[in-house]
């Protein structure tokens, strides 16, 4: 009952899209930490689809995952996951030089991006202030139902037959002549191939099995819901500053969801939100938007995890035989995570790969791109 084909180490949304993928080809364990699946930086998503958030090198994942997201599957999901959001990249008067670069770098990307001048600005987003006068719209950008892709992913690949362990933190791994041997939460599991899918632990994962050292750090993300009056319209795109300070989109209720966008590292742990960051995301967003703040009524913190070139690892370990990196996935794991899932399994099983992911570029993500940096 201990022994499988593949042990995915994580059950957030990596582990889970990964093993929805593989688990009619193979036999799978998920082995979760947690007590509950995605409780670290899955279950504390901002919630939105748009396909210039990452850079224009994660984009084609992105725009590859649209479909599935939007109309999967019925036998995944009687619905889909995306509701119309839109999006705006807003700058003041004196970033137009930020505009021009951000455009730039999507310019052949094939991703809708319309200048916007003062007016549009301000029937979008009437109580702005003035001198933000730079912007270009995003009308693809949708919010995602983070809980239910997730939750989606974890009830197919059940149905496939993958078997999820919680409470199973990885202890020790041991590659032996007939594959791995997993100490986890009390118990031994026997593995052909580990998939380490671990987020903000995945650079520990990878130490405990001996693989090339990848540094993949984890970084705290602050989010605020704020009250304010006039309260926030639910047909407010989300809005997303150029110089990376702050993004914000309403809430159901009239309320905000806002952050300050901060990237501060720490070591993988439960983060919970810093007093000065919460400070800070009001700041700038009293800095943008003429309201009052009548409340905080939620503050949370979640996880980034990125490699140093800030672009996913996916594939084989150079040096460590059937040890399968899924990780580094920063913020956009989400958004991305139907076409890096297909992606991977393409690799991993070494199958032909499904049409929306053919043109994807999976050299950028390979883990050999860190053993030729540290050469």
């Amino acid at each position: 009952m201990n022994r499988y084909d593949v042990a995915i180490i994580g059950a957030g949304i990596a582990g889970a899209s990964i093993a929805s993928e593989i688990a009619d080809q193979c036999s799978v364990v998920i082995l979760e930490a947690e007590d509950q699946p995605g409780y670290h930086s899955t279950g504390r998503s901002a919630a939105f689809w748009t396909e210039s958030y990452g850079g224009p090198l994660v984009q084609p994942l992105t725009t590859a995952s649209f479909d599935f997201l939007n109309a999967p599957d019925a036998a995944f999901s009687e619905t889909g996951f995306l509701k119309k959001r839109c999006a705006i990249n807003i700058g003041r008067s004196d970033q137009k030089h930020l505009l021009d670069r951000f455009v730039d770098e999507f310019a052949d990307s094939g991703v809708t991006m319309v200048p916007w001048d003062t007016d549009d600005i301000v029937q979008a987003v009437p109580d702005i202030k003035p001198g933000w006068t730079q912007a270009v719209f995003e009308p693809d950008c949708c919010d995602i139902d983070v809980a239910a892709l997730h939750m989606a992913y974890l009830r197919d690949a059940k149905r496939k037959g993958a078997s999820l362990q919680c409470n199973a933190r990885v202890e020790t791994l041991v590659h032996a002549k007939e594959g791995w041997v997993i100490q986890c939460g009390g118990g031994t599991v026997h593995a052909s191939r580990i998939i380490n899918a671990a987020g903000a632990w995945a650079t520990d994962i990878g130490n405990l099995a001996g693989a090339l050292p990848i540094e993949i750090q984890p970084m705290r993300r602050t989010m605020v819901q704020l009250r304010t009056d006039p309260r926030s319209s639910p047909d407010m795109p989300l809005v997303v500053a150029l110089d990376g300070e702050f993004y914000f989109k309403p809430e159901a209720g009239g309320s905000f969801w806002l952050s300050p966008h901060d990237e501060t590292p720490v070591p993988a742990s439960d983060v919970a939100p810093e007093e000065w960051d919460v400070a800070i995301a009001i700041d700038r967003f009293q800095s943008i938007m003429d309201v009052e703040i009548q409340s905080v009524n939620r503050k949370w913190a979640g996880l980034r995890s990125f490699a140093s070139d800030r672009l996913p690892v996916y594939g084989y370990d150079p040096q460590q035989p059937d040890f399968f990196w899924f990780a580094g996935q920063g913020g956009f794991g989400i958004q991305t995570a139907p076409a890096a899932a297909k992606l991977a399994k393409s690799i991993f099983l070494n199958v032909e790969r499904e049409p929306c992911v053919q043109q994807l570029d999976a050299s950028l993500y390979t883990p050999s791109r860190f053993a030729v940096m540290m050469a």
